[in-house]
């Protein structure tokens, strides 16, 4: 019933407003302003500012070639805080992120729903994180409300763009079969220790537990070749695992692999059983090149994504892009 009584994205609009608000509201009357802006080392202090932004966009197109499965994404994160010194803080919610994402998931034909292939599916999600360190561990812990189903118009939005590039979008049959509308509150906590690599870079192992629209236990690492993350805040993409910038205070060429196993408990995106049930393991092999300058940012990578379901006879390849650059 109160699903029925409440819009959950006119909630979800308010919710977003009076955070952003009540931050802006502050930033004009109260505290230091960042100096530099995105691109130097920002140094706040005072009331709550903005002091990162990063993005990220997934696609298949960019990796295999195809149009299927983990199709695409996008994510994005703007990060709030009263100071920072190149360090996270030592205390929880003193450092907040917003982060809002946009997916779709789709069966391997878009014209035709096979009995063995898992269903279409759009997902929109938006979340507050907090990153914090106790001793050398970091550690990031949020929720996020997840809208799944046609009540996102995630199968209109890819429609169009199928449109205007002028292949064939999803069929009918396809749509009348992806998931039913559903709201998932979930919970995503990370755990991670950097190590140095002699002089060459970073070696970061995690461990992450997500709870709600998929639960599992996560486990991996992550090398860093080169001097990126330096003083600067990464965040972990859901879909591929990538950890994306949101601050550009290191210069020069980074090279980054990395790897994970995760054991799944649940999934409101596959059943427990049959030819569509999902796999209790799933495992993924990324790598990245990121290149910066004083005026721009690349950053492209490749991510090997296990089968997730039991009928699905091989694995994905996804390709990951954000291109930054200041005119």
């Amino acid at each position: 019933m109160i699903r029925e009584l409440i819009s959950f994205p006119a909630l979800l609009s308010a919710l977003i407003l009076s955070m952003t608000t009540s931050i802006q509201a502050q930033e004009q009357t109260q505290g230091t302003q960042i100096s530099g802006g995105e691109g130097s080392e920002p140094v706040v202090t005072g009331n709550w500012q903005r002091i990162g932004y990063g993005r990220l966009i997934d696609n298949d197109l960019f990796g295999d070639g195809d149009d299927r499965w983990r199709t695409g994404s996008i994510v994005s994160s703007r990060i709030y805080a009263r100071t920072w010194d190149g360090h996270r803080p030592d205390r929880f919610g003193e450092l907040l992120e917003l982060r809002l994402m946009g997916q779709v998931i789709s069966p391997e034909n878009l014209q035709e729903q096979a009995e063995d292939d898992r269903n279409f599916v759009g997902n929109l999600s938006a979340g507050l994180h907090t990153h914090f360190q106790k001793g050398q561990t970091e550690i990031s812990l949020g929720a996020s409300l997840e809208l799944i189903g046609s009540q996102t118009r995630l199968d209109d939005v890819q429609e169009a763009i199928h449109d205007l590039v002028g292949v064939q979008g999803v069929s009918d049959e396809v749509e009348d079969a992806q998931i039913d509308n559903q709201i998932r509150p979930t919970f995503i906590g990370e755990l991670g220790r950097n190590y140095a690599v002699a002089n060459l870079g970073v070696l970061r192992p995690f461990v992450q537990l997500r709870a709600g629209d998929e639960t599992f236990v996560r486990a991996g690492a992550d090398i860093t070749l080169g001097t990126l993350g330096r003083r600067e805040l990464l965040v972990r993409d859901p879909v591929t695992g990538q950890r994306y910038r949101t601050m550009y205070n290191s210069r020069g060429v980074s090279v980054v692999f990395g790897g994970d196993v995760a054991y799944v408990e649940d999934s409101v995106y596959l059943p427990s059983q049959g030819p569509r049930g999902f796999k209790s393991r799933r495992h993924r092999l990324r790598g990245g090149l990121h290149w910066t300058t004083d005026r721009s940012a690349l950053f492209f990578g490749l991510t090997y994504l296990s089968p997730e379901f039991e009928a699905q006879d091989e694995g994905q390849v996804v390709g990951s892009l954000r291109l930054r650059w200041a005119f």
